[in-house]
This record gives C-alpha cells, structure tokens and sequence, in this order.
C-alpha cells in the first residue's frame, strides 16, 4: 500500500514537472513571437488648420533590428499635399528599433478632408496606419475695415520675347556682315598702288616720270632698240593725246605731223617749226626701228630720248591757257565722273548684299527645306507654338498634368440639372485656335456616389459635340493608353471632316479622347488637330508623352 502511494506521488511529481516544462515552452514561444511582431502607429499635432498652414503626421514603426521597412514617398496624402518629408530619426533599446518618419502636409481649399491610410511595407509585408478626418477652414476676412471687390477678368499676358531677340541678333549679325564686306570691298579707300598713283598724276607730269623710268631701263644694254623707240614715241604719242587732245595714237608719223601743223596754223598750238621738225626726225627713225630692224648708235637714240623730253616741256608750254568756259566743262566732267563712280560703288555694294542674302536664302533653304523657311517667314501659327516657351502645369481635380505650349483656360461649364445627382463637380480647362483647328482641353469630374465611369457613354457624347458643330466621316478606334508613370486608360482616336468657324469650311482633322478614372471620378483630355500639318503633329506628340494623371480621389 506504501509503495503504491509513493509510487503514485513519484508520477504526479513527474507529470506535473512535464505540465510545468510545456507551459514554459509556450511561455517563451509566446515572448518570442511578441517580440518579432512590428508596431505601426500615426499621430498628428493637430486636425484643424487653416488654408496654407501645415500640420504634422507622424509615423512610429518599432520593429527588429534586422527587418526591412520602407515608408511611402511622392504624393500619397491625396487629397492633402505633400510639402515636405523629413529625414527618419532612430532610436534603438536591445534588439528592438523604433523608426520616426514626419510628413509635412496642407491643403488650399475649406473643407473636410479624409487623410487616407498610409502603407507601411515591413519585410515585403504591408502595414497601414489609421486614416484622420482633417478640417481646412478659410481665413477670416474683415469685410467692415477693407472694402470687397469682384474678381478681376484674365488678362492676356504677354510670352517671354526670347525667341525673338535670338532671331533679331541672328538678323542683326547678318546684316553686319554684309555691312562689313560692302564696306571692305567697296567704300573703303584702298591703298594705291604706285600705278594708280601715276595714273592720277597730270599728263605732263606722267609723261616726264615716264621718261625717267625709260632712262633707267636696260633696253640700250641689251640691244632691244624696238621696244626703246617704241616705249619712247608711245609716251610722247599719249602726252599729246591726253594734253593736247589729238587723236595720236592711232595715227601714222605723216599724220600726226600735219595735225601738229595744222593745229599750229590755227593758232591753238604755239609750237615752233624746229620742235615740230626734230619731232618728225624722231618718229621718222622710229619707223625704221621698229619696221626696217635699223639700228641706230647709243648716243643718237640717249639724244632723241632728250629731244622727246624737250618737245614735251615745250609743247606744254605752247598750249594755251584754257577758257572759263572749258574750266567750267572741265568741272562739270569730274563731277559726272565722281557720280557715275559713286553710282558704280552703290551698284556693287547692292549686287554684293543681295548675293549674300540669295545665297543665306539658298542655304536655309537647302538645310531646312523651302517649306520650313516659308513657314518661318510667313510666321506659321502651329510653328510659332510648337517653338513657342512650353507650360508644364496641373489641371482641375483630380489633378491632370500635362505640358502645352500655352496655359489652358478655365472654361466656365454649368452642370445641368438632370446631372446634378450624380455630378459633384466638374472642371474644365482649353486652349483652341480655331484657324488652324488645334484645340487642348481637359476635363476633371467627380462623382456624388463612389461609382465607376462610364466612359463609352461620355466619348460618344463628345463625339456628338463634334456632329452637332457641322463635323462628317468621323472615324473611332480605340486602344490601350499607358502614361509615363504607369497608369492605364482609354485612347479613343482617330479622323473625319471638321468645319471651320470663321469660314464654314470642311477641312481633314484628327483628334484623341484619353479617359482614366475610379470610383467616384473621371478624368479626360481632349485633342484635335489638321491633317497633314506637321508642327502640330509634333505639337500632340509632345503633349501625349507628358500626360500623368492619379488614379484615387
């Protein structure tokens, strides 16, 4: 009996040993998993704020040491704004981390508003903190002490001019280039050289240093008689062209001695009858110089070079003192000359700048095409806009963002009563130039009820706005539309007939209808352009690979 009852103590002592160890096992199992499982909570300093102000929302992760955990970054507070993230402060107790993450937000408009969750992501796991109703109130105004005025109208702003200074200083450096050269080339007064020097000199002036050059020659050295007593009577031939004004280059020795004579006679030439004589003795020995190969001794051709030079002195000196009347023809003569020199440089200063301008012309042509440097000329308004300083802005809410190369205008569009029940608000902004048929418009819509869009119902709405303003032939594809930032929506495309509003005319068009949305709101953008102009098909190109849009309310 003993036995049994010690035997049974023992194997409760056992049992209750094994009940005691599991419990402890479990106990520590319990602490570990405790332990392992991240905190995530959020406060914030304040839930009312006035329009600009900020508040602060702070995020407290407490986790282990070695897990990973990423907080959200960008535009996530929607519909309050992002205005700063701050840097994440640490603090670390053991093995255990706790993570500060501060955000500072705001928000422009009075309101409620709904601070959505926040996903924390820890080891590839998503943690959210809780969601906060915030209230924006508007700043007081003092009506009594400051008087109220209604909202100004928009004013036209005028764009940057920087397109055009690059333009006028590209102009302006041509033109100074061509001032240059028809500077250099033309009015400039070039050095003179020593032959235009001697040929401005006077004839007898000319006809003595002609002279001189002769006697300096090599001609008698060399035996070259023919060009001596031709160089030699050519000089005296020209003094009695240019001085004495008769015709004796061209004329024989005969003849030119019975001019002399007869001029003598008339009493225009008081020349002696020995001068005229040597003068004939000389032209006579060059004739059968050059003609019969005779060749005189050295000393009779030094003596006729000295006679040359006396019939010269002296034929100046016979020559009568010219009348007021010649004087005055004389004038009159140079000052006709000197215009038609002038008259001559202006010619050639107008050749040369419209060569340079036909041949600028011509390059431009030849690089950019004669459409392109016409367009540019005529100043083409798909051109201008397409070089035009471009816009990059956000639209409506929810917000649109996109690039256009002018700042789309709020339109003023009146909900109609029948869609007041499921329209909240409806926001709409464009830019159209109606000549050239290019339009860029955006719409942003929110919905009373969280329900999903009906897109088809409003492209074919849009589509009948284009029937009802006269448009014909319309042609819609569609496909899938991606934006830069990954977002997915509708692209309704495509062409038909569109009717000028100035002219009624029908002229080939294209257009595109991007729609995105979610529950509660739609978001579209619209655009149209002519077919076949080739500034605005880049112009849409352009706009279409900067679209970026959000996908929650």
């Amino acid at each position: 009996m003993m036995i049994n009852d010690k035997l049974n103590m023992k194997n409760g002592v056992t049992l209750f040993r094994r009940i005691l160890f599991i419990m402890l096992l479990l106990g520590c199992g319990y602490l570990v998993r405790a332990q392992s499982t991240p905190m995530v909570k959020s406060e914030v300093d304040t839930t009312f704020i006035k329009i600009g102000e900020q508040l602060q929302f702070k995020v407290i992760v407490e986790v282990d040491s070695t897990d990973m955990v990423i907080f959200p970054e960008g535009q996530t507070f929607s519909p309050l704004e992002t205005v700063e993230a701050f840097a994440t402060d640490t603090t670390i107790k053991k093995d255990r981390i706790t993570l500060f993450k501060t955000y500072a937000l705001t928000q422009f408009d009075s309101g409620a508003y709904k601070l959505p969750a926040q996903r924390i992501e820890i080891n590839g796991k998503g943690f959210f903190t809780d969601s906060l109703q915030i209230r924006v109130a508007t700043v007081p105004v003092d009506t009594l002490a400051q008087k109220m005025y209604d909202i100004k109208p928009l004013i036209q702003v005028e764009k940057s001019g920087s397109g055009l200074w690059q333009t006028l200083v590209v102009i302006l450096g041509v033109l100074a280039v061509i001032a240059g050269l028809i500077y250099w080339f033309v009015i400039r007064r070039k050095p003179m050289t020593e032959e235009e020097k001697e040929a401005l000199l006077p004839p007898y002036d000319r006809a003595l240093l002609e002279l001189k050059k002769l006697d300096n020659s090599k001609y008698l050295i060399q035996d070259e008689y023919k060009q001596y007593y031709s160089e030699l009577t050519d000089i005296v031939r020209s003094y009695l062209e240019e001085d004495v004004n008769v015709s004796a280059l061209e004329s024989t020795t005969d003849e030119l001695i019975t001019k002399l004579e007869m001029m003598k006679d008339a009493g225009e030439l008081e020349l002696d009858n020995d001068t005229i004589k040597r003068f004939r003795s000389i032209l006579q020995t060059a004739d059968l110089v050059k003609f019969a190969k005779s060749k005189p001794p050295t000393s009779v051709a030094k003596q006729d070079r000295k006679a040359v030079e006396q019939i010269v002195v002296k034929t100046h000196e016979a020559i009568p003192e010219p009348t007021l009347e010649e004087l005055m023809a004389q004038e009159e003569y140079q000052e006709e000359l000197a215009r038609k020199q002038q008259r001559k440089k202006w010619m050639i200063a107008g050749a040369s700048a419209f060569s340079v301008l036909l041949i600028s012309a011509v390059a431009f042509i030849s690089y950019h095409g004669a459409t392109r440097v016409w367009d540019t000329v005529t100043g083409h308004p798909t051109k201008k806009l397409l070089e035009s300083e471009w816009v990059a802005s956000s639209y409506g809410y929810p917000p649109i963002n996109l690039e256009t190369p002018e700042v789309l205008v709020r339109q003023e569009i009146k909900i109609p009563v029948e869609a007041k029940a499921n329209i909240k608000e409806l926001q709409s902004f464009k830019f159209n130039d109606d000549k050239v048929l290019l339009t860029l418009a955006t719409t942003s819509t929110t919905f009373t009820q969280p329900a999903e869009p009906e897109f088809e119902k409003t492209i074919e709405q849009l589509l009948k706005n284009f029937e009802d303003k006269g448009a014909k032939n319309i042609i819609t594809k569609q496909e899938e539309f991606v934006t830069v930032t990954g977002v997915k929506g509708i692209k309704t495309y495509g062409s038909g007939k569109f009717k000028l509003p100035q002219t009624g005319e029908l002229i080939k068009g294209k257009y595109v209808i991007l729609s995105f949305g979610g529950k509660g709101f739609q978001q579209q953008i619209l655009l149209t352009w002519q077919d076949g102009d080739e500034y605005a098909q880049k112009i849409i190109d352009r706009v279409l690979t900067t679209v970026e849009v959000k996908t929650e309310v």
